[in-house]
């Protein structure tokens, strides 16, 4: 029931999860769902809400991300960095947190999972000085657009991009002539669901 489901969301969006992107995103969800009696890391407490709310509200990301490095900044449970870790699994991607518990969560997915190519930081983003800029930074549920620029742009590279999600509460966001919205082919059952682009220039 719960894979037909999340088949058939991400075929309405284009996307055809193969049987070991599918199994790994049940597996993480079956995760969020198990540590979230503990550690509260998601209002969201049944699979079904957990398949339309984490994975494929995630999943609407996907199409826009590119080659080079990764940063998905105040990723929480891993949303949606770990769900772009298991679908790109030749992309580095580097999920940063400032929550102790979130970031001890998204390690032993890592672990679990085996996701290669995913790195954890818990750090607050302002202090995060890594060796390397990223070519792509992504947020789902971080802050406001203004603020994540401030807050992040010195981990972007030059002509790096910002892809950073919102609901229908993109009205209220300060957007200038050079950030690019799309409006995400996101499930009936979401919302809507928009993307802002936003380039870097040198």
């Amino acid at each position: 029931m719960i894979e037909k489901l999340l088949q058939q969301g991400a075929q309405e969006m284009g996307i055809e999860l193969n049987e070991a992107q599918c199994t790994k995103l049940l597996q993480y969800l079956q995760l969020i769902m198990k540590w979230n009696k503990t550690y509260n890391l998601s209002a969201i407490r049944n699979l079904e809400e957990g398949v339309k709310k984490h994975l494929l509200d995630s999943l609407l990301v996907v199409s826009y991300i590119k080659s080079g490095a990764l940063l998905d900044v105040g990723s929480g449970a891993g949303l949606p960095g770990i769900v772009i870790s298991i679908m790109q699994p030749e992309l580095p991607v580097t999920v940063l947190d400032t929550v102790g518990k979130k970031c001890r969560f998204m390690q032993y997915v890592k672990t679990q999972l085996r996701l290669k190519n995913l790195t954890v930081v818990n750090q607050r983003v302002e202090d995060y000085q890594p060796e390397q800029c990223f070519s792509q930074i992504t947020s789902r549920a971080f802050a406001e657009v203004d603020k994540t620029l401030k807050l992040t742009q010195h981990l972007l590279c030059d002509n790096g991009v910002y892809l950073l999600m919102k609901g229908a509460n993109i009205a209220q966001e300060n957007l200038s002539i050079n950030m690019q919205q799309h409006a995400l082919n996101a499930p009936s059952s979401l919302g809507r669901r928009f993307l802002i682009e936003i380039r870097k220039k040198q």
